[in-house]
């Protein structure tokens, strides 16, 4: 945008430019505030808002590229997201309604819808799982058990079946609430 001759160009160039940009940059953007536990919404409106600031910054003359539009802009982008986060954190309530409290303390993990998803990870993996959380086995035990070289390449396993149903849980966007009964 900023190498086109943006002040001279039509309506319909300036949209298109803009929607270029949208496309090289907002896919960047989006994975960025998801890792950081947003929302798709929110990182169109935060993209949306870099891109205002861009837009601003651009008829103003203030902005000078060192690398690229989608570098600048996710600067930006990350930027907003921090003090967005930021805040949210200030602004989280700290006092726990009574109600809701006594509400959720009747509430037991359902073992099988629990079981359920764990079974996404696959066989070995829920074997592994098991044997580290419900039987409480040592690393090494789990090594030797599995039949993994060293303690290392089971925890790595371990580790690697733990994402495999966090991956699961945030693709489904599951709370708290679906696994109790």
């Amino acid at each position: 945008m900023a190498d086109h001759n943006f002040f001279n160009s039509t309506i319909a160039e300036r949209e298109k430019l803009f929607m270029q940009l949208y496309k090289k940059a907002f896919p960047a953007v989006a994975k960025y505030v998801s890792k950081m536990g947003g929302t798709f919404d929110e990182a169109k409106d935060v993209f949306q808002d870099a891109l205002i600031i861009y837009y601003e910054k651009l008829v103003n003359a203030s902005v000078a590229l060192y690398a690229n539009e989608q570098a600048y802009l996710f600067g930006i982008a990350k930027h907003l997201w921090a003090k967005k986060f930021r805040e949210k954190v200030q602004h989280a309530p700290l006092d726990i309604e009574q109600d809701n409290f006594m509400d959720d303390a009747g509430l037991q993990p359902s073992s099988a819808k629990l079981l359920n998803y764990l079974e996404t990870a696959g066989q070995k993996c829920m074997e592994i799982l098991k044997a580290f959380y419900y039987d409480n086995l040592q690393v090494n035990k789990i090594a030797e058990l599995f039949g993994y070289s060293g303690v290392h390449s089971a925890t790595v396993q371990k580790y690697k079946c733990m994402e495999k149903v966090r991956e699961t849980i945030k693709q489904k966007s599951l709370a708290y609430e679906d696994f109790v009964e």
